[in-house]
């Protein structure tokens, strides 16, 4: 048996929010100001657009810089509409004893992972205080080796093993293959990493019993191992974002979506739409579409009932976020055909909160579009900003300082540290190679196989993998340097603010050096 990693206790400190009453939302009319200026910003942005004397290559790149921004405040919108509809009580559902426990099937699909991993799971599932479960092992490894290591498992733990020939539909296809057997009322979701706690089923399940229109409960993950280092640690801080304030408020437009695992769902109503979509590797997401399209109800119960791994170095971040990048991009052209043959299918606010998560990855290319036309300016002199800079300074900067003081202090309200938030975004802009790349293949079908989360420690990413970063870094480098000496020479404030965020964009990059380094336990002390 596995001993409980020796920093949990650790966790408390993440967990703050859980602990105790949180402190007043941000006011309604802080956020509304911030929506008010950010409209009169776009407004005056199109108004100089409009009335610009400019070439057809200058008024292209303006166009393309126009609609970025617009892309990146549509985003913004909606997390500010986030903040000012999620219910800042925190959820207190009671652990119950139901004298009737209706029947769980406690899933845990498994392919190719670490032995002690699958063996800490196993182990939290065996502990789950609940009389009427049976936990199975979904082994979908090809490789001798793990064949082996599961059954042992299975054997040691008592759980049963479902395993098949045919790989077909990667997780989804491999649950939607055991719940052709499964004779059980629900279905409990578990990724080989996740670890719940023993109540995780007495508060769930009565929920779901009470509630018969409910399809499914979602709970949030959180990360045991974030003193690993730095990626790891700063990507528990970014899943705070997403299930803090995005899923609380998703939750109350009925559109909180299955996150593929740490969930309860009834498994008659995955037979009725045909299972897990097999069509993405981010089935999750998609599955969560066809249940409120068809009338269902889903709950997102914010508790912290699982514990889970990280990914621990550049390349397994990379590799998570190219998933569910690919992911969400496979399913936003389901939601636009849907959006036009079955408008009525969902509410207004349903349809805004799929278009928002299905576009998300698509800000790679807004930041790209951004970077090339800063570039082209400095270097060849074409302009795609036409606007007065003194009106910029006064219609942008106070949109730009009140956005960041309401997303910083909202999770600040949380007990998130601003440079723990602020890693995030380093995090996320290091990314934007990777969003191209997945969203393109999204886009046009390019098959990519379902890629696992390697769960064997951290390492130290050579630097030529990460060449595209680097040459990001160097570029904005290299350009603000040449901006440096255009604006002296012609003293031209639009080319000092184009050098203000060219500075901006080489000091983002350069965190590359940063997160490619090992943290170390001490260093997370001290960021929480």
């Amino acid at each position: 048996m596995m001993n409980k990693p020796s920093h949990l206790s650790l966790l408390s400190k993440i967990l703050l929010p859980h602990q105790g009453l949180l402190k007043p939302a941000p006011s309604q009319v802080l956020v509304i100001t911030v929506l008010i200026f950010l409209v009169n910003y776009l407004f005056f942005r199109s108004v100089y657009l409009y009335y610009a004397s400019c070439g057809p290559l200058e008024r292209i790149l303006a166009f393309f810089f126009l609609g970025s921004e617009f892309f990146i405040m549509f985003h913004a919108v909606g997390y500010f509409f986030n903040v000012l509809r999620l219910n800042r009580q925190p959820d207190n559902y009671p652990v119950q004893d139901l004298v009737d426990e209706p029947p769980v099937a406690i899933l845990i699909p498994a392919r190719h992972e670490p032995k002690e991993v699958v063996e800490r799971t196993l182990l939290a599932c065996y502990n789950i205080d609940y009389k009427n479960k049976v936990i199975y092992l979904l082994d979908d490894s090809t490789l001798e080796q793990y064949k082996k290591e599961a059954q042992e498992l299975s054997k040691e733990f008592g759980t049963r093993i479902f395993s098949r020939d045919v790989h077909r539909g990667a997780k989804a296809g491999i649950i939607n293959d055991v719940n052709q057997t499964l004779k059980e009322k629900y279905i409990a979701i578990f990724d080989a990493d996740q670890n719940p706690m023993p109540h995780f089923l007495k508060i769930l399940v009565p929920i779901l019993e009470k509630q018969p229109l409910l399809a499914f409960v979602q709970t949030p993950q959180f990360y045991t191992n974030c003193s690993s280092n730095r990626v790891s640690l700063t990507a528990n801080f970014q899943q705070a974002i997403f299930y803090e304030y995005i899923c609380e408020g998703k939750n109350t437009n009925g559109t909180m979506m299955c996150c593929g695992t740490n969930v309860v769902l009834r498994r008659n109503v995955l037979l009725e739409i045909g299972g897990f979509d097999e069509n993405t590797v981010t089935e999750d997401f998609a599955t969560s579409l066809n249940l409120h399209m068809k009338g269902w109800e889903t709950l997102y119960v914010n508790m912290p009932l699982v514990f889970g791994m990280a990914p621990e170095d550049l390349v397994e971040y990379f590799k998570q976020q190219s998933r569910w990048a690919l992911g969400n991009t496979q399913v936003f052209k389901k939601v636009v055909k849907n959006l036009f043959t079955k408008p009525w299918s969902l509410s207004f606010m349903q349809w805004f909160d799929y278009l928002i998560t299905g576009t998300y990855y698509f800000i790679g290319w807004a930041y790209l579009c951004l970077f090339l036309c800063q570039l082209i300016y400095t270097f060849f002199s074409v302009p795609a900003f036409f606007m007065n800079p003194y009106v910029y300074s006064l219609s942008f900067t106070p949109y730009f300082l009140l956005a960041l003081g309401v997303f910083y202090s909202s999770m600040g309200l949380r007990h998130y540290k601003f440079s723990n938030i602020l890693k995030t975004h380093l995090l996320t802009m290091l990314s934007v190679p990777i969003y191209l790349r997945a969203t393109l293949f999204g886009l046009f079908n390019v098959p990519v196989g379902f890629q696992v989360t390697n769960k064997t420690g951290a390492t130290q990413v050579p630097y030529t993998f990460l060449w595209v970063q680097i040459f990001l870094w160097a570029l904005n480098l290299v350009a603000m340097t040449w901006g440096i000496l255009r604006w002296v020479y012609e003293h031209n404030p639009g080319i000092l603010f184009n050098v203000f965020w060219l500075f901006y964009h080489a000091l983002v990059f350069s965190s590359l050096f940063y997160f490619n380094e090992s943290g170390s336990a001490p260093e997370f002390e001290e960021e929480l």
